[in-house]
């Protein structure tokens, strides 16, 4: 077998780490042959100390320079296409097309792009001068991210390529990738171009590193280091509130993704207008990439109703009509069973699968649960417990009165969606509905499932507990999620030639505020910044 090396201060280093893991397939539960390092603390310090080095070199870099890296990125990850999709698909099971090949990798180098636009123009700094008092601010680099990436994006949430690496870079600090164990070898792959680029571009040697794996021990001194700037997390609850409250005790900032459910609530008139198309809108979504997306829709809300019930089963029946996909890992497999089985245990009644299939990979049946909302409302907390994967539960409410309870008893969630009819039959219930939801989701939808993420400057992919950390951030969508990895500086009364460019008097950048005897104005931002 082939032991990895890890990327420590610009160089590809053999790892004095004990202790190894491999990567599984999980179509066919085989390891795959490569053997990655579980760093040391040893080795940590020796990552900390590289990345300490390059912010003192890049701090006052202006952004062009970490735009012309993350372009250059951009560029080299293209070159790697074929590879890259054929070890993703081998390490997490995920189709090569449409998922990997067609819509994942463009999206990847599609947000590098976004990035560095947003890193060259400075729209993300937010600069403010007040004249009058002599007064200026703005959004500057907070130092070294440990960015640590999930199972279910190998490339647009890869710790060394998605969304949260190409923030942190565009804001002009360093990155220490943790990768995730389901793909280390794609996350090796892009590393390399990440290496190639970094020195096409002249960055410095401890700017991108990378490393597999630590102990959770280690993982928790990581993010209290006082070296670490801020944390970018998206992964399972448990293991990111226990890294949220190692990060908090050190008073360092970590901007979390945990988990979701994703509530759509199915109005009546709706249902009667298109039930069909709706169910399609539903299984689509539910069942797409087996479930695994943080968006993906895993509880429903409806009212009591002949169209309901009929709606309900023509979802069961789907269910049992569809082949059961594969999941990303063992862990999935007994994530979602746990999951199924509590809400089982609480009193959910099962209506289609609700086990492991016959399979050889890691596979679990498609599975549909449903409950009124009287007996939800008993236990809201465990109702709401996550199946990640491909299962979903189904809040029967008896009146209006009662679902809009249910959605009020709802925790914070990534999304909401709320169909409605096109004439209007709705728009009583919507009123008293949306308000409810609103105050739970980070972004509300109307009449479309919750499963895409658009790369957009206006997107919130956030929202309030357990979803995220935070209420405040997206995760997703450029400038806006780049102010997550800076920190507010402020110059009072400092002599114009020691001001940042963008902040001495005679600059406009986008976005730029000024105060003139009491009067606020903002330079223009364009939609592309």
């Amino acid at each position: 077998m082939s032991r990895q090396p890890v990327l420590i201060n610009g160089a590809w280093t053999d790892s004095n780490a004990n202790k190894v893991f491999q990567a599984v397939n999980p179509a066919t539960r085989e390891k795959l042959e490569a053997e990655y390092p579980v760093s040391s603390w040893e080795e940590l310090e020796t990552v900390l100390a590289a990345a300490e080095s390059a912010f003192q070199t890049v701090q006052n870099w202006p952004g062009s320079r970490f735009a012309d890296f993350l372009e250059a990125y951009a560029d080299e990850i293209e070159q790697r296409r074929d590879a890259l999709v054929e070890l993703a698909n081998q390490e997490t099971a995920l189709p090569v097309s449409p998922r990997l090949r067609d819509g994942e990798f463009p999206r990847t180098t599609n947000q590098l792009r976004q990035a560095a636009q947003a890193a060259r123009t400075g729209s993300w700094t937010r600069p403010i001068i007040d004249t009058k008092a002599n007064i200026r601010s703005k959004f500057a680099a907070i130092g070294p991210v440990v960015v640590m990436g999930p199972n279910n994006f190998p490339f647009a949430f890869n710790s060394i390529a998605g969304g949260d690496f190409a923030a942190a870079i565009a804001a002009g600090n360093p990155v220490i990738a943790k990768g995730h164990p389901s793909h280390p070898g794609t996350t090796k792959l892009f590393a390399e171009a990440a290496l190639a680029a970094a020195k096409a571009t002249n960055m410095p040697a401890g700017f991108v590193q990378l490393v597999y794996r630590t102990s959770h021990e280690d993982g928790a001194r990581l993010v209290s280091d006082p070296r670490v700037g801020a944390i970018g997390y998206t992964g399972s609850q448990h293991a990111g509130l226990a890294l949220k409250k190692a990060a908090d005790e050190a008073g360092k900032p970590i901007y979390l993704e945990l988990s979701s459910i994703n509530p759509v609530c199915i109005l009546p008139g709706a249902l009667r207008e298109r039930s069909a198309a709706i169910v399609d809108d539903f299984v689509g979504s539910c069942l797409m990439g087996t479930g695994q997306f943080c968006t993906n829709p895993g509880l429903v809300l409806l009212l009591a109703s002949k169209e309901s019930t009929e709606f309900v089963n023509a979802i069961s029946q789907r269910f049992q009509e569809a082949p059961s996909g594969v999941l990303l890992a063992e862990g999935v497999l007994k994530s979602v069973s746990s999951g199924v089985q509590t809400l089982r245990d609480t009193g959910a009644e099962l209506l289609c699968g609700g086990t492991d299939a016959d399979a050889t990979g890691f596979v679990y049946q498609n599975t549909l649960l449903k409950v009124d909302g009287a007996k939800f409302l008993e236990q809201p907390r465990e109702f709401q417990t996550e199946a990640f994967g491909n299962a979903s539960l189904i809040v029967i409410a008896e009146n209006v009165s009662q679902l809009a309870d249910v959605a009020a008893a709802l925790d914070g969630n990534l999304t909401g969606c709320i169909y409605s009819d096109n004439g209007g039959t709705d728009d009583d219930i919507y009123n008293r509905i949306e308000p409810k939801l609103r105050q739970r989701v980070g972004r509300l939808l109307n009449d479309k499932m919750p499963t895409g993420v658009a790369v957009s400057a206006a997107m919130n992919h956030g929202g309030p507990f357990p979803a995220t950390g935070h209420p405040g951030f997206t995760a997703v969508g450029m400038p806006t999620s780049v102010s997550r990895f800076a920190q507010l500086i402020c110059y009072d009364g400092v002599r114009p030639k020691r001001l940042p460019t963008e902040l001495q008097d005679e600059n406009s950048i986008p976005g730029l505020w000024r105060c003139v005897d009491g009067e606020w104005t903002q330079a223009s931002i364009t939609s592309a910044e």
